[in-house]
């Protein structure tokens, strides 16, 4: 036997109502920030690692 057997009609109706799915939120993706686009650029000059 389940549980919704045991259950009135307004109880199920409440159940019903906590049970339907809620829209997420869509979250704002900064692409090129995970693509590693805007990092800063190093290169060595006379042995020293420098920033461009």
């Amino acid at each position: 036997m389940k549980i919704a057997d045991h259950l009135s009609d307004e109880q199920i109706k409440q159940l019903k109502n906590i049970k339907s799915p809620k829209k997420k939120k869509q979250e704002r993706v900064n692409w090129p920030e995970i693509m590693g686009m805007n990092r800063d650029i190093y290169t060595r000059k006379n042995g020293a690692v420098r920033r461009k």
